[in-house]
């Protein structure tokens, strides 16, 4: 394929890119889903819950930090509210005593998982009439191109 037929091809996908993302942050999809199970977090309070259940461990604050691509101290900060609503609490890391792991409560995993058991939920009556090879080459392609793109913003974020 010609260079110039890749470039024709990412032009035509731009508007879509800059669609989806609109639909994401604009959509209140996030916000929609708290209202329907009942919490009452922050972005960034919901994010650092999020990451947490994703990782399926506990983590280091720089570990979230950089999962949520944001700075140290402002993780702290909100985990300091999620600490007092006993949705995360702090450890020993045992690899480091000078280091502190923050984990899930039980109703921090709880709420977490009824989060995205919402998100999927809706996610999946959205692709309701795609045939499973659809869904299928949709996923692996979307983690493709995540992982991807996440590798070259993160190498031409080294050059600068």
């Amino acid at each position: 394929m010609a260079a110039t037929d890749a470039g024709d091809e990412l032009r035509s996908v731009l508007p879509r890119l800059v669609q989806l993302g609109n639909l994401m942050n604009r959509s209140g999809l996030g916000e929609r889903a708290m209202k329907q199970i009942g919490a009452d977090l922050d972005r960034p309070g919901l994010s650092i819950i999020l990451a947490l259940h994703m990782s399926g461990k506990a983590m280091r604050v720089g570990e979230i930090a950089e999962r949520m691509q944001v700075a140290g101290p402002h993780v702290t900060r909100h985990l300091h509210v999620l600490e007092r609503r006993r949705l995360v609490h702090g450890l020993a890391d045992p690899d480091d005593r000078r280091a502190r792991l923050v984990e899930l409560t039980p109703d921090g995993a709880e709420l977490a998982g009824r989060y995205v058991t919402t998100l999927l939920g809706w996610f999946g009556e959205a692709l309701s009439g795609w045939s499973e090879v659809d869904r299928r080459t949709f996923y692996d392609l979307l983690l493709r191109f995540t992982d991807d793109l996440a590798t070259f913003l993160s190498a031409v974020g080294e050059e600068d």
